[in-house]
């Protein structure tokens, strides 16, 4: 079910099915910022990712002894989410652990997701909470997409990323199973530009650890419009389209990665995994703000 914000100038939804943002509106314009999800090209919104982001080795890891199996990205953005708080201006939805994620995840846990509008902004927060009597171990993420380009008369190649601070990026390479190969390979030279172009994702996702930025602006050197993301406390980012000449691109606010070639497949070992202990919390946010 799609539930919405809305305020004089913005209208946000948000589908129940995975706590997935669908639209970000501009509302005297009918501009949609959110990638539509062409069934063809790539059927997806902005998936929310959780337990895990990336890949797995053979899609499965091990704890306690136990081997369990897992999709990529988890399955969050599979399940339907409990609508339990609901304004104008501010939507939450929840997940709890429940048989069959025990099966694929042995922690009891509770998920939050919530969603606040103010006036151009979106706020995207993450609230995960212990429900067990042990430590859970988990990863979180958001993987929204933006229409690229957003007017007709636009090409993708007028579009760039411009990070806060200037970056000497390195990308991080994935292998055709989407685990990271230990390589990596330059992209950014002291410069906060990122031109963007389809290439880049002929290798799958950009991948990047510990940027200087905590926020980026895509935009256009044609049209004035721009996305600015605010990403503090996620200590990845990946930056991913479709290969091929696809008209969206997805940057993802990372707390956790995939896994890397010769991993042990143990739970506790992997990249990028987070310690909640017992009837603690785990908070982050990020907001989309359009411009």
């Amino acid at each position: 079910m799609l539930h919405f914000l809305e305020n004089d100038n913005y209208k946000v939804g948000i589908e129940s099915r995975g706590a997935e943002l669908q639209h970000f509106i501009k509302k005297d314009e009918n501009l949609e910022f959110i990638w539509v999800a062409d069934p063809a090209i790539w059927p997806n919104h902005a998936p929310n990712l959780f337990p895990i982001v990336g890949e797995l080795p053979r899609q499965q890891y091990t704890f306690e002894g136990e081997t369990y199996h897992m999709k990529r990205h988890g399955f969050a953005r599979t399940r339907e989410f409990e609508v339990v708080d609901e304004h104008h201006d501010k939507l939450v939805f929840e997940l709890k652990y429940d048989e069959e994620t025990l099966r694929q995840y042995p922690f009891k846990f509770r998920l939050m997701i919530a969603y606040k509008l103010e006036g151009n902004r979106l706020d995207v927060s993450y609230l995960v909470r212990n429900e067990d009597d042990k430590a859970i171990w988990f990863s979180v993420g958001g993987h929204p997409g933006f229409n690229v380009p957003l007017y007709l008369n636009e090409q993708y190649t007028d579009y760039f990323i411009e990070f806060k601070e200037e970056e000497t990026l390195r990308r991080y390479l994935l292998n055709e199973d989407g685990l990271l190969t230990g390589e990596t390979e330059p992209v950014l030279d002291k410069s906060p530009i990122l031109p963007l172009h389809h290439d880049y994702f002929n290798k799958d996702a950009l991948v990047f650890k510990n940027l200087s930025s905590d926020r980026l602006v895509l935009a256009s050197r044609v049209s004035p419009r721009r996305v600015e993301l605010i990403f503090e406390g996620f200590p990845y980012l990946g930056i991913w389209a479709k290969p091929g000449p696809s008209p969206f691109v997805c940057i993802e606010p990372w707390c956790g990665i995939a896994s890397s070639v010769g991993d042990s497949g143990e739970l506790k070992e992997k990249e990028g995994i987070n310690e909640l202990r017992p009837e603690q919390a785990f908070e982050r946010t990020f907001t989309i703000a359009v411009h």
